[in-house]
């Protein structure tokens, strides 16, 4: 996999700007600024990236992406009070941490956090884990099989290993030595096979990172104005345009596909919280609740993750 010099010379400037900008505008509280800031940043990268690999594409994206996010979430949940990040402790959140708060970073450099080595022994389990199926992927391909079912196979395969990897294994590792270093850091991906309900699943254990991100630069700000179900629903479509950016740019096609997938989630959320209002006792069995939950998060997930990202950005990242 070739990687272009100029265009990944570009990425470094565009993402140290944001870091050093950045916090400029977090220590001013310049919302739109942070907006535009974000905005530029990921067109810029989108029109200079044209020629990298889809899987190069994919993370120069999302890592500007998340970058720039970083500025907006962190006025906003400072909103009303004093910043009390220094840059040092801004430049490691920003650089070191997927989650959007930037809160537990003001103790960094403090007496270490109790949990440490149990979040990094979890995280290199799941990590051995991940990996054990990636070999297991190859192992298949490698034999003689119904091409449409090896397809089928490995692509799930593939999509578990690299989260065990990447959400359980890589990110809970990061938490764990960060709570060595004295930030109060903390699971990004929190039991979500544990989830009774869609609002769970979305609202506290998958991809905390997201979750901080929608709710303190979005849920919150537009509340007051759209209401409670506007504002969710607006959260979700907001994640459906940035999976849009990871998953559809990167290779040039499935657009509106991770859109559609959110919109549905949104939709169903509204739907859960429908009914909780009017009394149902739908989601009271457990049973009952988790197989609700995996049937929407699984049925349509070929939107979320569709064929052109699976053949373009997740086989070639598997080696396969």
């Amino acid at each position: 996999m070739l990687l272009p010099a100029l265009p990944l010379l570009y990425f470094v400037l565009i993402n140290t700007a944001i870091v050093i900008f950045g916090y400029v505008i977090v220590k001013k509280a310049h919302s739109i600024l942070a907006w535009m800031l974000m905005i530029v940043s990921v067109a810029t990268i989108w029109f200079v990236s044209g020629d990298m690999h889809p899987v190069v594409k994919m993370i120069t994206i999302i890592t500007t992406a998340f970058t720039s996010m970083k500025v907006i979430a962190t006025i906003e949940s400072y909103r009303g009070r004093h910043t009390l990040v220094s840059f040092s402790q801004w430049l490691v959140f920003v650089v070191g941490w997927a989650g959007m708060r930037a809160q537990p970073f003001e103790t960094f450099g403090a007496a270490a956090v109790p949990g440490a080595w149990d979040m990094i022994k979890f995280g290199i389990s799941r990590l051995l884990a991940g990996a054990m199926l990636i070999g297991l992927a190859h192992l298949i391909v490698s034999e003689s099989f119904n091409p449409t079912l090896e397809y089928i196979a490995v692509s799930a395969l593939l999509l578990v290993s690299f989260s065990l990897v990447l959400h359980f294994g890589l990110l809970s590792i990061s938490a764990g030595i960060w709570r060595l270093l004295g930030v109060h850091a903390y699971y990004l991906f929190n039991r979500p096979a544990t989830s009774v309900s869609l609002t769970e699943f979305w609202g506290k254990r998958w991809n905390v990172a997201f979750i901080e991100m929608t709710t303190i630069a979005l849920l919150r700000p537009l509340r007051c104005t759209l209401g409670n179900a506007g504002a969710l629903l607006i959260a979700f479509l907001f994640s459906g345009l940035l999976h849009e950016l990871a998953l559809s740019v990167p290779v040039n096609k499935g657009f509106g596909m991770p859109l559609l997938y959110f919109f549905i989630q949104g939709l169903m959320v509204l739907l859960e919280k429908r009914l909780a209002f009017s009394g149902s006792r739908f989601l009271q069995n457990k049973v009952i609740a988790r197989i609700w939950v995996f049937f929407w998060i699984v049925v349509p997930i070929p939107l979320l993750f569709h064929n052109a990202f699976l053949q373009g950005v997740i086989w070639p990242l598997a080696g396969l």
